[in-house]
This record gives structure tokens, C-alpha cells and sequence, in this order.
């Protein structure tokens, strides 16, 4: 450093005397010390040399003349060049002195001590500096998405679970855990040597939420799940809800057969009753729970015990891929009223896929071409589907008014409503057919039909599922089907675990096909019997 060379050339005078002024301190993002030595008129006794390099790697001359008189001659006049950084990947430390020598007596020796100082203490500074960099790189490590050890690809694919649920879940609270730590410890402690094991510790992370419509799919669930929606689905072709009479076996009751189906070639006819499924116990089996054991890769087969009237089968079904029309319709007509005002068309609505809507806007045309005025629309044992499908079908019966609130949990953040341009069934009579098994997107029609009081409800309460899913696709196939939102009715009711109550209850043998409820309006003397004003009416 100059400063040091300037103090040895002054050691050699019992009392040097130098001037310096304008020392100049700055923080910038690059450093340069620079001094200016100006020469004194002072007679030259001695000579000294040194040499210094700058950043750009050339030497800098420096001689003084130190004499009796107590003086110092620089010959010529030069500038160094010194640059003082510590580079720490977060900060830079740089500082720039400016020295111009005049005629100022100053003892040197103070200066040097004072550069000492300074040293001492720029040390003690950067040391803190870096320690506090350390520290700031070993907690934020800790927070990375990725932990330090080697990852193994099937820690890779629980990793993207991991994230999937971090990013869309909709209790960022993650049910009262500690999201992050969770994933260190499930990495650190559950087997993931093979894809199995991997799916295992998948459904593990997953049922820590206490979210059953949260949950994992195969590949081939996943496939399933997808063709499904599209109007066709790998299983036996069975639509199936629950048990509404109180006597008879427990178990789970055939709504419809798919024309050409497995099951319907089989012999299962609506009204039958599930008694198990590859020999589990369909007693406390859910809906969404069969659904799943009745579906699966085509080409596979599933066990049922049915009951069909007095008699017990065992059947052997080879699944397949099968379509699905998701309405069925016809018209009930009453009798002796003589006029077009006996007719009823009833839609009977099994499922949200991809052509319901359509299907249920030519099933009222239909209707209508036979001089129908009035609609009953089944949604009894409808487990729901695609969520833009059930905010289509209620644009189709409501002109106005708002569907449904999508919350999270912030509150409301989307509101989806009618505005009359899809709707082509604003006026008629309609009544609407629910039980604990309308669920999902038939809670949101339901619901909107109500609170608009668009249509009367008839049955029981639903089957309260109030939050949203949407579906991810995982690297290998596999898919996750994750609660993302919950939704209020227009009315703001959260019908989460309570469901959609109704206006009027239905005799509890109550058909669940067509044929049947046109049945209770042709035979007055029938136990299910509801006439016209009944069902229309508030």
C-alpha cells in the first residue's frame, strides 16, 4: 500500500513531517483508492524506491527524497490504484481514499496508526459480515424445495406431489401441520424404493389432511377418471346410489344398467341390490368409494353379490369401456285431465360429464316437441362431475340470478351467474328430485334452483359437499384430485358435511326410474302417489 510505503520512507527522519487532507469514504459497487502526490521545492539529500501493483496487474513506481531538513520530494507525480473488495455472493465492501500531499505539518506516524485501527476494525466488520452470510445461507437451505442429500426418482415423484398440494390446496394450514416439515420427515423416513412404496407414502401425506375427496390416483384410476368425464368410462356400465326403502337388505342399490353394458348383459336390472364388491361388504361402502371398485383397467375383472328380488348372484364382470348418456327423459302423463296441461316431462340426470349440458337442452326440446309444460328434474343419487357442466344446466332454467360464490380462505373470489343468454327453460313449473346422494355439482344446480326459487326440492338432505376438486396430472401418469375452493349457495350457505336441504320430502318408496315415477302420478291409489299441485306448488 502506498500509505505503508510513505511510513517506512518517513521512519528514516527522527520527525518526518507530512500534510494530507480531503479523505474521502463511499460505498460502491467497485472500489479504487487513489492518491495524489504533489512535490515540494525541498533540496534532495536521499533517495528511496518501492514498488506496488495495482488491479490491472502493472507496477507502480513510488521514490521519496527523505533529507535533514525534514522534507520530502516525490519526483514525479503518480496515482495509485488499489482496490479493496470482499466478495461474499451477497455483498461487496469497497472503499476510496483521496490523498493530495501539501505543506500541513501532520506526524505520519498517527496516520499509520490510525490506518491500523481501521484495518482492525474493517476486519472485525467483514468477519461479521461473512458469519452473518453463512447464517442467512444455512437457514434459507433449510426452506429449499429440495433437500441436500441426493434424490432418487421416486423421491422426485412424492417431491411433486408434495408441491402439487403446496400449491393448490385450499387450507394453507395444511389441517394444523407443518406442511415443509412434513415433507423432510416423510424424505428422511418412508420407504420409496419402488413405485409402490412411493404411492403408499403419497396416500400417507395425503390422509393427514382429513379430506377424503383429497386423493391419489393410479394411472389407470386416473385414465378412468379422465375418459369418464369425456362420456365413456372403463367399468361394468352401472349407476348406482343408495337404499331409500327401510326394510330389505343393506347395501347399494342398482339406479340404471348401461344398454349393451356388462352388467346389463349380466342380467342386473335397476332396482337390484349390491350386496358386495370382490367381497367387501357394500353395508357402510359410500358411492364414490363403489364407484371406484367398480371401475378400473379394461379387460379386468370384478366380483359382485347382487340381490335381484328373493334370489342372491355371483357374478363374474370383465370391465370394458362403456358410453355414457347421462339423461334419460320421457313423459308422465296424468290421467283425466284431457288437455295438454296432464303432461309432465320428467329428466332424469345420472352424471356431469362433458355432454350433459347438451344433453339436457335436447331432452327439453324433446319434451317440449310433445307439448309438455312442466319439468321434473331427477338428481337423486347424481355423485356430480364437472363443475362448469353444473353451473351450464342451471344457466339453462334461470334468466337471471347468481349460480354460486367460489370461496377460499379469504372469502368470496369468483361469482358465477346467469345472464339469460343460455337459458331455455325459464318458465315452466319445475320440481327437482334430491337425496343424500346428490352431491357435488348436483348440490350446486340444486342449490342455485332453490335460492332463485326457480323450483320446488323434493326428498332429503344432500349429501353436503361443499368444497371443489380439481385434477392433477403427475409425471408418471398418475393424477391427484385436489380440494382447491369451496363454494357457498346464492343464498351464502355453506352446505359443506350439512348439504341442501329441501322444500317437501318424498314418500320413502319413491321410485328412482322413470317408468316408476310416472307410475305414481298414473295411479292415485299408489302409495307414492303426488299429484300436480303437490309437486308444483310452495
Amino acid at each position: 500500500m502506498a500509505m505503508e510505503f510513505l511510513s517506512r520512507c518517513a521512519s528514516s527522519s527522527s520527525s518526518p513531517c507530512f500534510a494530507f487532507f480531503n479523505v474521502h469514504l463511499q460505498h460502491t459497487i467497485s472500489c479504487r483508492a487513489t492518491v495524489k502526490v504533489l512535490a515540494w521545492n525541498s533540496p534532495v539529500v536521499g533517495f528511496g524506491r518501492s514498488t506496488s501493483l495495482g488491479t490491472d496487474g502493472r507496477g507502480r513506481i513510488w521514490g521519496c527524497s527523505c533529507g535533514t531538513n525534514r522534507g520530502l520530494l516525490l519526483r514525479k507525480l503518480w496515482r495509485y490504484h488499489s482496490s479493496l473488495s470482499s466478495a461474499s455472493g451477497m455483498s461487496s465492501v469497497c472503499y476510496r481514499y483521496v490523498f493530495k500531499w501539501k505543506k500541513y505539518a501532520v506526524n505520519f506516524r498517527r496516520v499509520r496508526n490510525a490506518m491500523e485501527k481501521f484495518r482492525h476494525r474493517f476486519s472485525v466488520q467483514l468477519a461479521r459480515v461473512m458469519v452473518c452470510v453463512m447464517l442467512v445461507m444455512s437457514v434459507s437451505s433449510t426452506f429449499e424445495d429440495s433437500p441436500s442429500w441426493a434424490l432418487t426418482e421416486e423421491n422426485l415423484l412424492f417431491l411433486e406431489a408434495w408441491r402439487t398440494i403446496d400449491r393448490a390446496y385450499i387450507d394453507k394450514n395444511f389441517n394444523g401441520q407443518s406442511w415443509f416439515r412434513y415433507r423432510e420427515n416423510a424424505l428422511r423416513n418412508e420407504p420409496m424404493n419402488t413405485r409402490e412404496e412411493t404411492y403408499t407414502a403419497i396416500k400417507k401425506m395425503l390422509a393427514t389432511l382429513d379430506d377424503p375427496f383429497t386423493r391419489f390416483l393410479e394411472p389407470e384410476k386416473f385414465k378412468s377418471l379422465q375418459s369418464g368425464t369425456q362420456g365413456a368410462l372403463t367399468g361394468v356400465g352401472l349407476s348406482i346410489g343408495y337404499r331409500t326403502a327401510v326394510d330389505g337388505p343393506a347395501g347399494l342399490v342398482v339406479v340404471s344398467a348401461a344398454p349393451g353394458g356388462p352388467a346389463e348383459r349380466a342380467g342386473i336390472t335397476s332396482g337390484d341390490v349390491i350386496l358386495a364388491i370382490d367381497d367387501i361388504t357394500t353395508e357402510s361402502m359410500g358411492i364414490y368409494d363403489a364407484a371406484e371398485r367398480l371401475q378400473g383397467p379394461k379387460g379386468s375383472s370384478v366380483q359382485l353379490t347382487v340381490q335381484s328380488g328373493p334370489s342372491v348372484k355371483h357374478l363374474d364382470l370383465v370391465r370394458e369401456k362403456v358410453a355414457i348418456n347421462p339423461v334419460k327423459s320421457r313423459i308422465c302423463e296424468l290421467p283425466g285431465s284431457g288437455d295438454n296441461s296432464s303432461k309432465i316431462g320428467y329428466i332424469k340426470l345420472t352424471s356431469f360429464n362433458q355432454k350433459a349440458s347438451g344433453a339436457v337442452k335436447e331432452a327439453i326440446d324433446s319434451l317440449r316437441s310433445n307439448r309438455v309444460n312442466a319439468f321434473v328434474l331427477d338428481l337423486r343419487d347424481n355423485s356430480g362431475g364437472l363443475f362448469p357442466e353444473g353451473v351450464e344446466i342451471a344457466k339453462i332454467w334461470l334468466d337471471k340470478g347468481v349460480i354460486v360464490y367460489i370461496c377460499d380462505s379469504s372469502g368470496v373470489r369468483d361469482i358465477y351467474d346467469s345472464d339469460g343468454s343460455s337459458t331455455i327453460a325459464a318458465s315452466e313449473p319445475l320440481a327437482v328430485l334430491v337425496n343424500k346422494g346428490t352431491a357435488s355439482a348436483s348440490e350446486i344446480l340444486a342449490g342455485a334452483l332453490k335460492d332463485n326459487k326457480r323450483a320446488v326440492l323434493f326428498g332429503e338432505p344432500t349429501y353436503g359437499k361443499g368444497k371443489i376438486q380439481s385434477v392433477f396430472k403427475l409425471s408418471d401418469g398418475s393424477g391427484l384430485a385436489v380440494t382447491v375452493a369451496r363454494y357457498e349457495t346464492p343464498a351464502h350457505i355453506n352446505i359443506d358435511k350439512v348439504g341442501v336441504i329441501p322444500d317437501r320430502p318424498l314418500p320413502a318408496s319413491f321410485p328412482k326410474d322413470g317408468d316408476g315415477f310416472c307410475s305414481c302420478f298414473e295411479d292415485p291409489a299408489s302409495a307414492c302417489n303426488v299429484n300436480r299441485v303437490q309437486l308444483f306448488s310452495r
